[in-house]
């Protein structure tokens, strides 16, 4: 079992940053791919990042994500990382962390079997 529970999230302006991290237990994460997804009030869950297992080195990101948001992974400290730049009134969601049992990173949410609770991220115009 892995416990996920992320932290980092609040309210910001239009243009601000937040950096949300992903703290894991119970199993190290180092070989598992990671990935952040996020649902906004009525929508349905939408991928934001992922990377892949161990090094890390394969990395996806969503379209409205790009340029904006990074993606990283500190094995040693069991944790997953996304710095969110020139955040948006739309990037408004509670963001949530996902560990997969494989190493390659995906963008299907149904291919990540541990879960957080989520995250608030609120961005204001």
């Amino acid at each position: 079992q892995v416990q996920l529970v992320e932290s980092g999230g609040g309210s910001v302006q239009d243009g601000g940053s937040l950096r949300l991290s992903c703290a894991a237990s119970g199993r190290a994460l180092g070989g598992r791919a990671m990935g952040w997804f996020r649902q906004a009030p009525g929508k349905e869950r939408e991928f934001v990042a992922a990377i892949g297992g161990w090094s890390g080195s394969g990395t996806l990101y969503a379209d409205s994500a790009k340029g904006r948001f990074t993606i990283s992974r500190d094995n040693a400290k069991n944790t997953v990382f996304l710095q969110m730049n020139s955040l948006k009134p739309e990037d408004t969601a509670a963001y949530y962390c996902a560990a997969r049992q494989f190493t390659g990173a995906t963008i299907k949410g149904n291919d990540y079997a541990y879960w957080g609770q989520g995250t608030q991220v609120t961005v204001s115009s």
